[in-house]
């Protein structure tokens, strides 16, 4: 698990997280929800890749990834078992976020044969104790047991791109970022999309 951006995720105070994931969230205009209390937050590219975080009242939070290329995307090859045995390791209160919920873009749900079962589907799941970030255990050992490497095969850093990890983030910052991904035509275009996102910065502090 040596990589930039998990050494940048685990570095960052969570509050900062949050702000981040909440911004993202307006940016790409994922409706709200709460689940039991906790904070839901989204980011998707609109072509299969998401980044989905649950922050609970209590100071901890998960956070999901998901790339739809890679192996492990088991809703289109696995089994509710399997993408259960992805969550071991977080606590139950945590993983309980993701059961039974209706599905959303970010998050379809495999079920389990023969019940009313459901389970959100995830590449990568992470969830912070209140004190650090961790990589579920049957996630890394799911990656171990397929010879699969952990921060890849999750989408891990394409995910979580956009929130500039371990970098300045403003308005100015996250527009530099979109530039230099060639989203603007011109600079004008450029200028209204300052603008507009100068806007959802201040509204989160």
């Amino acid at each position: 698990m040596n990589d930039e951006t998990w050494d940048a995720l685990k570095a960052a105070p969570i509050a900062e997280i949050r702000r981040r994931a909440a911004i993202l969230h307006t940016i790409v205009d994922v409706s709200p929800v709460t689940v039991e209390g906790a904070e839901r937050f989204a980011w998707n590219d609109s072509g299969g890749q998401s980044a989905v975080w649950y922050f609970t009242p209590d100071g901890r939070a998960m956070l999901l990834t998901f790339d739809h290329e890679t192996d492990l995307n088991l809703y289109a090859e696995g089994t509710f078992a399997e993408q259960e045995s992805l969550y071991r390791g977080v606590p139950a209160d945590l993983v309980q976020l993701v059961r039974n919920r209706p599905e959303n873009y970010e998050s379809l749900n495999l079920t389990e044969q023969g019940t009313d079962e459901t389970i959100h589907y995830a590449g990568g799941v992470f969830w912070f104790d209140g004190t650090q970030w961790r990589a579920a255990e049957g996630f890394l050992d799911h990656c171990d047991q397929a010879d699969l490497d952990p921060m890849s095969e999750s989408g891990f850093d394409y995910c979580l791109e956009a929130y500039l990890l371990g970098q300045e983030f403003t308005a100015e910052s996250f527009i530099a970022y979109r530039d230099a991904e060639g989203w603007y035509e011109d600079p004008a275009e450029k200028d209204a999309a300052l603008g507009t996102v100068r806007e959802v910065f201040a509204r989160h502090g």
